[in-house]
């Protein structure tokens, strides 16, 4: 990469990794119906998923690494062998367990930090959506530039797109189910809604990571060095399958929280709010 030429090629990788996230953004909130979160707020939140949750996310799972393999190398034992960030096991505890809690935690942040958006229950996935969109969207835009440092234009765009259909939907998903949980928490619908959310987020995204880790599973367990690459597709495609399932399940919850009807039966649930036409909208609820 070098002069405009390259500056370009950047470009380009950014754009392919922008324009399927607002794709997604845009469709998941369609799925809210009567009034919509305006797409100030989405946007926001968008951005603060891409920039401030992404870069918090790679340090503090850089630093969490680092401290475990430090540890494993001083305390030689074999308890301690899945900490070393070198090693095929240590990749797997980092790709099932620490990027998991990490990442969904702070997309969480994200959710919490637009708190005062959430009038509905229907809000608060789709700006969790919104958060995790904007994160799968930077974090594939670093990926894919990796990968066109190392194999050119090409191979950067193709990564963008495996990542697009698969990686940037699980993200969006993640995080609005968290944000459904949240936001059924906060307006009295489910108590501890948003700690059992933000568990079943962190399993998703665990699940997804080890379908689309099929070959170093297969590896570990000694079935084979190089693994079958046909084998590594089919984990590709059953994440991909998984990431679509998921983000459809997500906006059937926002579908069916858009209905007061649906859910009725909780006491202290708060309906959307009904509106004249170009009214202001209402102020935050406290």
């Amino acid at each position: 990469m070098s002069g405009l030429g390259g500056l370009e090629d950047v470009l380009v990788l950014m754009l392919v990794a922008l324009v399927p996230a607002v794709v997604y953004l845009g469709w998941v909130r369609t799925s809210e119906r009567g009034e919509r979160e305006g797409w100030g707020p989405i946007l926001s939140a968008f951005v603060y998923g891409a920039f401030f949750a992404t870069i918090v996310a790679a340090l503090l799972e850089g630093i969490l690494v680092a401290a475990g393999t430090s540890i494993s190398q001083a305390v030689p034992s074999p308890e301690f062998f899945f900490l070393n960030g070198n090693s095929t096991a240590g990749v797997l505890f980092l790709v099932l367990v620490v990027a998991p809690f990490v990442e969904e935690g702070l997309k969480a942040s994200g959710v919490i930090n637009y708190a005062d958006r959430i009038r509905t229950v229907a809000d608060g996935p789709v700006i969790g959506a919104s958060v995790g969109l904007g994160f799968g969207f930077f974090e594939t835009f670093l990926y894919g530039l990796a990968a066109y440092l190392t194999g050119g234009l090409a191979a950067g765009i193709a990564l963008i797109i495996v990542r697009s259909l698969s990686s940037v939907l699980l993200h969006g998903s993640s995080a609005a189910f968290f944000g459904y949980g949240y936001a059924a928490e906060r307006l009295g619908v489910q108590r501890g809604g948003a700690a059992s959310h933000y568990l079943g987020a962190v399993g998703l995204h665990a699940g997804f990571n080890a379908v689309v880790s099929l070959g170093t599973f297969g590896i570990i367990l000694g079935l084979g060095n190089p693994w079958p690459a046909y084998l590594d597709w089919i984990g590709i495609a059953a994440g991909v399958l998984l990431a679509f399932l998921a983000i459809e399940y997500v906006r059937a919850l926002i579908v069916q929280a858009s209905f007061p009807g649906a859910l009725a039966a909780h006491p202290k649930y708060r309906p959307p709010p009904v509106r004249a036409p170009g009214a202001a909208r209402p102020p935050p609820r406290a």
